[in-house]
C-alpha cells in the first residue's frame, strides 16, 4: 500500500513541478531568464535552447542580454525570439542580443493574474484526478483481496491528506506568482 501512495505523491509532485515551470516562463514586469526555456534555435540542425549556445545573464532588472559563443548564432538566435511568443523585439549589436522587457500595465498584469490562478486550477483538477485514481486503485485491490478494508479507509485517508497538502501547496504557488505579477 505504501508503495501505490508513494506512486500517486510522485505524481501530485509532478502536477506541482509542471505549474512552477509554467510559472517561471510568465514574466512579471522584471526580467527573467526562464522566459527563454521554451525557446529553441536550430544549432547545426538540432533545436537547442539558448542558455545552451550562449550566455544568458540579467544585468538590469527589465534586460536579458544573450551573448552566443559563436558570432553566427546572432542571427538564428535574434529569428527565434522574434518568431517565439515573448513579444519582445531583440536588439542585435553584432556582438549581444539585449532584450528590454517594457514595463507591464495594469491590464496586462490583471490578464496574467487570471492566467496564473487558470494554471493553478488546472493543476488542482489533475491532483484530484489522481487522487480519483488513486482511490480506484485501492478499492479493486479491496475487491481482490489485497487489502483489508481498514487498509482501505487508511490509504483513502491517506491520499486525502496528500490531496489536501498538494492542493495546499498550490494555492500557495498561485497567491505567490499574483503577488509578484501584480507587484508594480
Amino acid at each position: 500500500m505504501q508503495e501505490k501512495l508513494n506512486y500517486y505523491e510522485e505524481k501530485m509532485n509532478k502536477s506541482l513541478e509542471v505549474l512552477q515551470d509554467e510559472y517561471a516562463s510568465i514574466r512579471a514586469g522584471r526580467a527573467n531568464p526562464h522566459v527563454l526555456d521554451k525557446i529553441r534555435v536550430d544549432y547545426y540542425g538540432t533545436p537547442t535552447p539558448i542558455q545552451q549556445v550562449g550566455n544568458v545573464s540579467v544585468p538590469e532588472a527589465r534586460m536579458i542580454v544573450i551573448q552566443p559563443w559563436e558570432k553566427n548564432l546572432l542571427k538564428v538566435i535574434e529569428k527565434a525570439i522574434l518568431t517565439s511568443d515573448l513579444g519582445i523585439n531583440p536588439t542585435n549589436d553584432g556582438t549581444v542580443i539585449r532584450l528590454v522587457f517594457p514595463e507591464l500595465t495594469e491590464e496586462r498584469r490583471k490578464v496574467l493574474a487570471k492566467d496564473v490562478k487558470k494554471k493553478g486550477d488546472a493543476t488542482k483538477v489533475a491532483i484530484r484526478n489522481i487522487r480519483r485514481d488513486a482511490n480506484e486503485t485501492f478499492k479493486k485491490m479491496e475487491k481482490s483481496g489485497e487489502m483489508s478494508e481498514d487498509d482501505l479507509e487508511l490509504a483513502n485517508t491517506k491520499i486525502q491528506k496528500l490531496t489536501d497538502k498538494m492542493t495546499e501547496k498550490v494555492d500557495k504557488a498561485v497567491e505567490a506568482k499574483t503577488k509578484e505579477i501584480l507587484t508594480v
